[in-house]
C-alpha cells in the first residue's frame, strides 16, 4: 500500500544548486537506468503509443544528462519503431546533451531552458517525462498534461519511483553505496566527480536525499489518472497503469498515456 504522498524539497529543482554538482548527478541517473536497462519495461508501451499517435519525434521533457533515451531508442528501433528524441529540459545538462547528439544522430539535444508546464509550439511530437514527474506538485503535474492536451500532442509519463515503504528504506539505504560504488565506471572521466564524490560528497549525498524524497513525491496510477482525466478533455484517451521491472524484482514502472482522439 502506498503511504502518504509528502512534496519536499529536491536540491537539483533548485535554482541556486550548483550546476556543476546537478550535471554529476544527473550523469549518475543515467547511468545507474542504463546499466539496470530500466528502459526495458517502458519499449512496448511507448512503441504501442507512438504507432497509435503516428508519431516520429519524441519530445523528452525534463531530460537530464539524457536518461535511458539511447538504449530506449535502439530497442524501438528493433521493435520496428523509428523514432527522433529531441532532449529539453529547465535546467540543461548541455555538456551530457552535445554529447549524446554527437554520438546518435537521432537524438538532438535542446539548449535552451524548456518549462514542462509550457513546451515552446515548434517543439511537437509525442512528450515523455522519464522519471520526472514527481518533481510536479498536482496542480504543476496538471499544468505539464494541460500543455499538452492545449498543443494537441500525446504524452507519455513513465516514473520508477515508488511510494511504498519497502522501496523508501531500499533507497535510503542503498543511493550512498552505490554512487561510490558506481562513480570510478562513469564516463566520461572527470576529475570534479571524483573530487565531488569522496574528497566532498556532495553528489552521494545529493542522489541520498533527492532519491529518498522521489519516492516520497510519487504519484500512483490512480492519482496520474485522476490528475489526467480532471482536465475534462473528453477528446483525449487516458490510460494509467503499472508494470514490473524484470531487472529490479520488486520495482515497477508506474506510467500514464494520453492521446488525442483522431479526427
Amino acid at each position: 500500500m502506498p503511504i502518504p504522498r509528502l512534496h519536499l524539497f529536491e536540491l537539483e529543482d533548485q535554482s541556486w544548486f550548483p550546476n556543476i554538482v546537478r550535471d554529476l548527478a544527473t550523469d549518475y541517473l543515467e547511468f545507474m537506468e542504463t546499466k539496470l536497462t530500466l528502459h526495458e519495461a517502458v519499449v512496448p508501451l511507448l512503441a504501442r503509443a507512438l504507432r497509435e499517435s503516428g508519431t516520429t519525434t519524441v519530445v523528452d521533457l525534463c531530460a537530464g544528462g539524457g536518461g535511458p533515451v539511447v538504449a530506449l531508442s535502439q530497442e524501438l528501433e528493433t521493435a520496428g519503431v523509428s523514432a527522433r528524441f529531441i532532449l529539453t529540459d529547465k535546467f540543461p545538462n548541455v555538456p551530457a546533451l552535445e554529447r549524446l547528439a554527437h554520438d546518435h544522430p537521432r537524438i538532438d539535444g535542446y539548449r535552451d531552458s524548456v518549462d514542462a508546464t509550457d513546451v515552446p509550439p515548434q517543439l511537437t511530437g509525442f512528450r515523455t517525462v522519464f522519471n520526472a514527474f514527481h518533481h510536479f506538485r498536482p496542480e504543476d503535474g496538471r499544468a505539464v498534461l494541460r500543455s499538452a492536451v492545449k498543443a494537441r500532442q500525446p504524452i507519455g509519463i513513465f516514473e520508477i519511483p515508488e511510494r511504498t515503504i519497502p522501496i523508501v528504506i531500499a533507497t535510503a539505504l542503498l543511493t550512498p553505496i552505490l554512487v561510490l560504488l558506481a562513480t570510478p565506471f562513469i564516463r566520461p572521466f572527470r576529475w570534479s566527480r571524483l573530487l565531488f564524490t569522496y574528497p566532498l560528497p556532495l553528489v552521494p549525498l545529493t542522489c541520498f536525499w533527492d532519491g529518498f524524497v522521489s519516492q516520497l513525491r510519487a504519484y500512483t496510477p490512480t492519482e496520474l489518472h485522476s490528475l489526467a482525466t480532471s482536465l475534462g478533455d473528453v477528446e483525449y484517451r487516458w490510460e494509467a497503469g503499472r508494470v514490473g521491472v524484470k531487472a529490479a524484482p520488486g520495482a515497477h514502472l508506474t506510467y500514464l498515456i494520453g492521446l488525442p482522439s483522431r479526427s
